[in-house]
């Protein structure tokens, strides 16, 4: 089993106003197998998180640590980070013209696995899960995200999570932009990913509604760069009812 653990995590982001700090102490532990929802209102640092695990350059880590099996994750470049296992699925993936879909792909698998995928192999597993996520096979042809709607953006996303079997799996707002069918097929391939790699999982969420598909173990409330409060599925169910505004307020 592995282990992801945030301890005590202070991060800090340079802006117009000078240096103004985002997480303000953040402890949590992801376990493989386990999925976590992080929720919260706009600008409350859970984006900062995810980017921060990832190695956004952007974010300054003034104090704390992220630990991967007891290795220090915040000493790790970007590529390193994702050799090890983490992913992030971006809430607004970008435009790579001139590379192709296909390309994209099986050079990533490369990169993370160290060695290239054998081909035929290779190919079956990518139809299979484009399949399973109702993607064209013309698709891999496109360049990556280049004219892409929101749904075949966050699709091509869970495309790569499934191929690229990580240990842990960060997803920033994966339903942002979604419309009910997308949601659904969106989180159908998160759970067979999951279910067929046993990754830790890690959600961040505005609401309430890619829970009724993606079921979460545990769930916390992300207030003012802090974990407000920390439960199972019924915190989400009354923060779908009650909204934030004890957090805030208080």
């Amino acid at each position: 089993m592995s282990v992801l653990e945030i301890k005590n995590l202070h991060v800090t982001v340079e802006t117009e106003q000078g240096t103004k700090e985002i997480l303000k102490g953040v402890d949590l532990v992801i376990r493989s197998g386990e999925s976590h929802a992080i929720m919260g209102p706009n600008g409350s640092g859970k984006s900062t998180l995810a980017y921060t695990i990832a190695g956004h350059p952007k974010y300054t880590v003034t104090e704390g640590e992220i630990l991967l099996d007891g290795a220090d994750v915040l000493e790790m470049s970007v590529d390193e980070r994702a050799r090890a296992g983490l992913f992030l699925a971006m809430q607004y993936p970008v435009e790579i013209p001139g590379v192709s879909v296909s390309n994209f792909l099986r050079t990533a698998k490369t990169a993370v696995a160290g060695e290239a995928p054998a081909l035929r192999t290779w190919i079956k597993d990518v139809r299979s899960a484009m399949d399973s996520l109702k993607m064209d096979a013309s698709f891999t042809e496109r360049n990556v995200n280049e004219g892409f709607s929101g749904g075949e953006k966050k699709r091509h996303e869970i495309l790569q999570l499934d191929l690229l079997k990580p240990q842990f799996a960060v997803l920033d707002e994966t339903d942002s932009g979604l419309d009910v069918d997308a949601l659904k097929i969106v989180s159908e391939g998160v759970n067979r990913a999951k279910e067929a790699n046993g990754f830790g999982l890690l959600l961040i969420t505005h609401y309430t509604r890619i829970l009724r598909y993606i079921k979460p173990d545990f769930v916390h409330v992300f207030v003012a760069g802090k974990i407000a409060e920390q439960g199972g599925p019924e915190l989400a169910e009354r923060l779908e009812a009650e909204g934030y505004d004890r957090y805030v307020k208080a």
